[in-house]
């Protein structure tokens, strides 16, 4: 569940310009090993379900192809190949130590057959296009320098009718629950992180959550990289949020002739 340049977004930068390596997917190699641990426990559990409503939210045709971006350790993956038993993913991450884990991960329940794992940049996708029926991406949009340009290619692998969805962290803005669920994300989560990784770049989670945009906001994105909105639903009173969109009919039949996009 990594992405490109960490770093870059915490300080609030979303151009397509990369930043020095310590916020590139090196920074998670040297936590990749107890990755799972911190998301259990920094969620309180609470990542495995979100991670459910994903893989529902895809909605996937019988023997789909699926690409999961950011795939990290391969949570996402596995839990789309134990969902559809008949389906491919294909992981990408551009963080060797999280794919390492991934692979080991799936060879050690067999999935190997199906679930293939690969080094790659969400901004310049190595895929022709409308490849997958469903392509997905949970908590790492925000990782990526250029979100417009990591969307669009998001919209351009997928087929016509098939699905991106996105999960990804947020601060909530009201309820009465908002004040509690901020102070976990800016005070306990970088601590805990940064306790359990035994490294200090783990505090970029916060400051990454509190610079992405509101919902409306990401949702009018999504619109622009050319895709239909389909739903924004938030998930534990709002620390989360699930995105489901579909590639616009015009936006599919431009990239059909025009290739990637510059």
């Amino acid at each position: 569940m990594t992405d490109v340049n960490p770093a870059s977004n915490a300080a609030g930068n979303t151009g397509g310009a990369l930043a020095p390596r310590p916020g590139s997917g090196a920074m998670f190699d040297g936590i990749a090993r107890r990755y799972d641990l911190l998301n259990r426990l920094m969620s309180f559990g609470l990542d495995r379900g979100w991670r459910k409503k994903l893989v529902r939210a895809l909605a996937l045709p019988p023997e789909a192809q699926v690409l999961d971006l950011a795939t990290g350790t391969a949570d996402v993956a596995i839990t789309i190949a134990r969902t559809h038993r008949d389906c491919r993913v294909v992981g990408v991450d551009p963080s060797t130590g999280m794919l390492e884990v991934g692979r080991h991960k799936i060879a050690g329940i067999e999935l190997d057959a199906r679930v293939t794992l690969q080094a790659g940049d969400a901004q310049a996708l190595e895929f022709p296009d409308q490849t997958f029926d469903g392509v997905c991406i949970a908590f790492g949009i925000r990782n990526v320098p250029d979100r417009a340009r990591g969307l669009a290619e998001m919209a351009r692998v997928t087929r016509p009718g098939g699905r991106v969805v996105i999960l990804e962290l947020s601060e909530p803005r009201g309820g009465l629950l908002a004040p509690l669920a901020r102070f976990h994300i800016r005070r306990l989560v970088p601590r805990l992180g940064a306790l359990l990784s035994g490294s200090r770049e783990y505090s970029y989670l916060q400051s990454s959550i509190a610079a992405f945009p509101p919902p409306d906001a990401f949702a009018d994105m999504m619109r622009t990289a050319g895709l239909d909105v389909l739903a924004v639903t938030p998930l534990s009173f709002g620390v989360c949020h699930l995105y489901v969109g579909t590639p616009h009919e015009r936006a599919s039949a431009d990239t059909a002739s025009a290739g990637d996009p510059a």
